[in-house]
C-alpha cells in the first residue's frame, strides 16, 4: 500500500496521523483500553468506535457556543479531523463530586458532593505516574504562562457548565472529567484550545437514578459491560442512530 499514512504519535487510547492539509491531524480512536498507568490493559471491541461518535458530539458542540477545541470534524467511525496544536503537558481535572483518587488522598466518601468545582492540575508523564501539581509548579517549570492557567481555568469551568447540563438533561451525572489543551497558533495569534478527546473514558459519569457508573471506572473496578455503559451514554445523547439501537446488549 502506497497510500500509507504517516503515523505522528501512538498514546494508549489513539493514534495521530499527518492530515490532508498542513497544520491537520486524524486522530484515531482504538478500542484499547488501559488503567493505572497502562498496568492493566484490555482491547474493547467497539470503544473507539463510541468515544470518537461522543467527542465529536461533544467538541462540536463546544465549538458552537464559543468554546474553541482543535475539532474540525469526524471523518468516519473511527477518526475525526483536528487541527494541530502544541500540547501544553498538563492534565486539567474538573471535580464536582468527590470520586477516585480525591476520596483516598482526603478521605472523602465516594459520591459526596465538593463544597464547589475543583480544579486540579497533573503533569502528563507516564513514567512519573502523572503527578498532581500546583501553579508553582507550572509556572517556574514553563510548563504554561499564567496567562494560559488562567484560560484554562475559565475554560474548564465552561466546559464543566455546558457537560453539567448535558448529561443532566439524560439523567447523567457528572462527577468529574478531564481535559487537555494545546496551542493553537494563527499566523501571530496564539489561543488556547481543548485538544484530546472528552469521552466516557476521561468523564466520570453516573446513572441519575442508580449511581450505576457509565464511565472507564467500569473498567478500572472489573465492573464489565464497558462498551455497553459507553453506548449507552451515546444512545441517551441522541448520538447513535436508529441502525445501532437494535444491536442487543447484554
Amino acid at each position: 500500500m502506497s497510500t500509507r499514512r504517516k503515523k505522528i504519535y501512538e498514546g494508549k487510547a489513539k493514534i495521530l496521523y499527518e492530515g490532508p492539509e498542513p497544520g491537520t491531524i486524524i486522530q484515531h480512536f482504538k478500542d484499547d483500553a488501559t488503567a493505572f498507568n497502562a498496568q492493566k490493559k484490555a482491547i474493547l471491541e467497539g470503544k473507539g468506535v463510541v468515544n470518537n461518535q461522543i467527542s465529536a458530539f461533544i467538541m462540536q458542540n463546544l465549538n458552537a457556543i464559543g468554546v474553541q477545541t482543535h475539532f474540525i470534524k469526524r471523518v468516519n467511525m473511527r477518526e475525526q479531523l483536528v487541527r494541530e496544536v502544541e500540547m501544553i503537558p498538563l492534565e486539567v481535572v474538573c471535580r464536582n463530586v468527590a470520586a477516585g483518587s480525591i476520596s483516598q488522598r482526603l478521605g472523602l466518601t465516594e459520591g459526596a458532593p465538593l463544597p464547589r468545582s475543583i480544579i486540579e492540575f497533573y503533569y502528563k508523564s507516564d513514567a512519573l505516574g502523572d503527578p498532581m501539581v500546583a501553579e508553582e509548579h507550572i509556572t517556574a517549570f514553563n510548563w504554561a504562562s499564567t496567562q494560559e492557567i488562567d484560560d484554562v481555568m475559565a475554560l474548564t469551568l465552561r466546559v464543566n457548565d455546558y457537560l453539567h447540563g448535558m448529561f443532566g438533561a439524560v439523567g447523567i451525572r457528572l462527577i468529574d472529567f478531564k481535559l487537555e489543551f494545546g496551542r493553537l497558533y494563527e499566523g501571530d495569534m496564539v489561543r488556547t484550545v481543548i485538544a484530546d478527546e472528552i469521552s466516557p473514558d476521561s468523564c466520570r459519569l453516573w446513572d441519575v437514578q442508580t449511581n450505576e457508573k457509565m464511565d472507564k471506572d467500569r473498567f478500572r473496578r472489573d465492573l464489565g459491560n464497558v462498551t455497553e455503559a459507553y453506548t449507552e451514554v451515546a444512545r441517551r445523547l441522541g448520538i447513535l442512530k436508529a441502525a445501532g439501537a437494535g444491536e442487543s446488549v447484554h
